[in-house]
């Protein structure tokens, strides 16, 4: 039986697969083949968000959210890089006039959410915006780590480390980079 809210529903559903198949632009432009998606780089994130525990101040259902709404624009207009030179100003009004498209398909409660959800992971204001951000960092370090070491291309992919790894503030985050950072000279040997 379709409700009235049937086709918009199915086209938000729609959004949301396209990123399931939308490789991340930057791997591809640093010649890496088989990486990851946008929604397997969200997913990831999300998951992360388990790694706060009981006793964290942080809304942790919040943090879960902004993970798996921040790069929903990217269903519509792409992953757009730093290489791809367009000005800051110009890719936060694509995105948000995506994210409007996208959340326009939803009743307004729920669209709501979502658009409140991502302009929230765009200001980085909350304590949960500036967590997430950093995951986002920690999760592309990691990702590039990774593929560094399958790849056997060791300290390649250097760039990203160079303009993201002093950008991650959150303590337990800097730690997991600190980490990261040990094992991934380790590997570099």
């Amino acid at each position: 039986m379709n409700t009235p809210n049937t086709k918009k529903i199915f086209e938000f559903i729609r959004f949301v697969n396209i990123l399931k198949h939308r490789p991340r632009e930057g791997w591809r432009r640093s010649g890496l083949k088989n990486t990851e998606t946008i929604s397997g780089h969200m997913y990831a994130m999300g998951m992360m968000t388990f790694l706060l525990g009981d006793n964290t101040p942080l809304d942790r259902l919040k943090c879960l959210q902004l993970a798996i709404v921040h790069d929903l624009a990217e269903s519509i207009i792409g992953d757009i890089t730093p290489h791809d030179n367009v000005p800051a100003d110009k890719k936060k009004l694509m995105e948000d006039e995506a994210m409007q498209q996208i959340t326009s398909t939803l009743e307004d409660d729920i669209g709501k959410t979502i658009y409140t959800l991502y302009k929230e992971y765009e200001a980085k204001e909350t304590p949960e915006a500036k967590f997430v951000k950093d995951l986002d960092r920690f999760d592309l370090l990691f990702t590039a780590t990774e593929y560094e070491q399958r790849d056997n291309i060791p300290g390649k992919l250097e760039e990203y480390f160079k303009t993201t790894a002093d950008k991650i503030e959150h303590p337990l985050i800097k730690a997991l980079l600190d980490y990261l950072l040990e094992q991934r000279q380790k590997s570099c040997l």
